[in-house]
């Protein structure tokens, strides 16, 4: 706006910030006016090497009429159709009013103009819902995007495209990046210049309030000063007034008092104001009591000579009066006979007029009807378009409400089924968390079981190991065996060469009446002993009732290996082993225990 003309700036200025409904035309058209006139060649530098703003002028005086209707309609809810035209000098009213139904379709003003009855009606915008307008609008571009996103279009990418795929991206994400900058800079820039200006206008804003402040206490100070003189000189004008008052009445008592010849005021003696004032209030009241009697006297001559006009002027006034009714009078006659013949011609000229247009009623009347007939007809035709498009509307509506229903009842349904979905896995997970937990418990027990078994067996081993050492130590025989014979090996199980070199043992066994040998005892080749009786077979026998051990014989393996002399540890390895087939048996994992 800082480069425009004052013409075009006034005309934004009406346009857009004055509201002056009845008086804008009038002050819009000269402005179009100057408007029109103005446009020549421009500089060579420019694009356009000339204008003419005349070309405007069309649109401007529409948009004019346009805001003029709007204002008019925010005021006046009926008007005269001749008072608009009247208002609107620009264009005719049927051009007004095709101005108006375009603005009524583009939802800028509500109005209806009845040519009936010559007026021009203004309602509300408010009367129908901008969303119940646009719906079918709203809805036929989401429906044209959803069916673009579901049934995508199949066109081949051009060559150029297929060979360089990333040649377009990167253009356009620098171009972007250069956009981006650019715009940045721009608003840096602005932001800079609207902070230097905002600054300047503080330091004005400043500098103007101190200038006012400044201006202010001088302006203060003076008017105290001039107060100050006025008073001062209206202390000294009373002063000369009530002195010069004083005077005036001390010369007008010695002038009175010396036209009558009374003693005037001794120079010299002291007078007052106060006594200068009762002097001149005695006399100002003696002068008027003087001239009271004076007026008295003249009003009684006055009197006397008003009653004697009167009654001489009585009878010319009566004379005059009849005269002058006696005019009227004639005057009033004449007028009543020339109003009697003007109201018979115009009767007659009724009459005649009359009979002339009685031939034109029936036409009249035709005319009347089918104009009639005619609005109706449009009237119905506009109700029925009207109830069909509000038909469309409800029924478009009801369908989407129906869709969002059926969608909402769709994600409603999808998130029941995700919930329960998940509430399954996460009660299967718990389930599968607890059953491995008890798996877990029971293995841990049946190992602690296991290992409390094999602890038990081995502290008995190791308490018979403790007692047989005692017993070595001692010299003495064991009061029972230390295994079962079921530990000791078969017979059988003993391989052929070794057979010779076990029977000496055997026999030392045998000689030694029941006593236990140790192993490197056995090994050793010694005499053979004296014949000794066998002995008793309930000797034998400590553990049982006399019966032979009907057991069968051990397996030959390692683990049934007696853990006595050169042997070592071989009875640690059999428990051991046995200890862990028990616990792959029971568990079926391979059991992780150091002994």
């Amino acid at each position: 706006m800082t480069y425009v003309t004052p013409e075009v700036k006034d005309l934004y200025h009406l346009l857009e910030n004055e509201f002056l409904p009845l008086d804008l035309a009038s002050k819009v058209q000269p402005l179009l006016t100057k408007i029109a006139k103005l446009g020549g060649k421009l500089s060579s530098a420019s694009s356009v090497p000339e204008v003419h703003l005349s070309q405007y002028i069309p649109a401007l005086e529409k948009v004019a009429t346009l805001r003029l209707l709007q204002q008019v309609s925010q005021v006046y809810q009926t008007m005269k159709v001749e008072t608009l035209s009247r208002m609107v000098p620009f264009f005719d009213f049927p051009t007004v009013e095709r101005i108006s139904v375009d603005a009524v379709k583009h939802n800028f003003i509500a109005i209806k103009v009845d040519h009936m009855k010559g007026a021009v009606i203004f309602g509300d915008l408010g009367f129908e819902s901008d969303i119940l307008q646009d719906h079918l609008t709203v809805l036929a571009v989401n429906l044209n995007k959803s069916r673009s996103m579901i049934y995508p279009s199949q066109t081949k990418a051009s060559k150029l495209s297929a060979m360089l795929p990333s040649l377009a991206d990167i253009v356009d994400k620098e171009h972007k990046k250069l956009l981006a900058r650019k715009s940045i800079i721009e608003k840096r820039k602005e932001e800079q210049e609207r902070h230097l200006l905002e600054m300047e206008r503080e330091e004005e804003t400043k500098r103007l309030k101190l200038q006012k402040k400044t201006e202010e206490a001088e302006q203060k100070r003076l008017a105290t000063e001039f107060e100050e003189r006025k008073h001062q000189r209206i202390l000294r004008e009373i002063e000369e007034r009530e002195r010069e008052e004083a005077q005036a009445l001390l010369n007008d008592v010695e002038k009175r008092i010396k036209k009558k010849g009374k003693k005037p005021i001794i120079e010299g003696e002291k007078v007052t104001k106060q006594t200068l004032m009762e002097l001149a209030l005695q006399e100002q009241v003696r002068e008027r009591q003087e001239m009271e009697k004076k007026m008295q006297k003249l009003i009684k001559t006055m009197d006397h000579f008003e009653r004697a006009k009167r009654e001489e002027a009585a009878p010319l006034i009566e004379a005059a009066f009849q005269r002058r009714l006696a005019e009227e009078k004639l005057l009033h006659e004449r007028e009543q006979q020339l109003e009697v013949e003007l109201s018979r011609e115009r009767h007659d000229g009724d009459v005649k007029e009359k009979y002339r247009l009685a031939r034109v009623i029936e036409h009249k009347m035709e005319f009347q009807e089918r104009v009639v007939s005619r609005r109706q007809a449009e009237y119905n035709r506009m109700r029925r378009e009207r109830e069909e498009r509000l038909s469309q509307v409800i029924k478009a509506r009801k369908e989407e409400r129906e869709m969002k229903r059926k969608m909402l009842y769709y994600v409603k349904t999808e998130e029941e089924r995700l919930t329960r979905l998940r509430e399954e896995e996460e009660a299967r997970k718990r389930e599968e968390a607890e059953r491995r937990k008890k798996e877990e418990a029971e293995r841990r027990a049946k190992l602690d079981e296991i290992a409390e078994r094999q602890r038990k067996r081995e502290e008995e081993l190791e308490e018979r190991e403790r007692l047989r050492k005692e017993a070595i130590l001692r010299g003495t025989p064991i009061d029972g065996p230390t295994r079962p014979s079921s530990d000791l090996p078969p017979a059988s199980a003993v391989p052929p060469a070794a057979a010779p070199a076990a029977a000496a043992p055997a026999a030392a066994a045998a000689a030694s009446g029941g006593k236990y040998v140790p192993r490197f005892r056995r090994s050793e080749p010694a005499a053979a002993p004296p014949a000794a009786a066998a002995p008793p077979a309930a000797a034998s026998d400590r553990w049982g009732s006399g019966k032979a051990d009907d057991r069968g014989a051990p397996p030959p393996s390692d683990k049934w290996r007696p853990s006595f002399g050169g042997s070592g540890g071989g009875a640690a390895k059999s428990w051991s082993s046995s200890s862990d087939d028990i616990a792959k048996s029971e568990t079926g994992l391979e059991p992780k225990i150091v002994f």
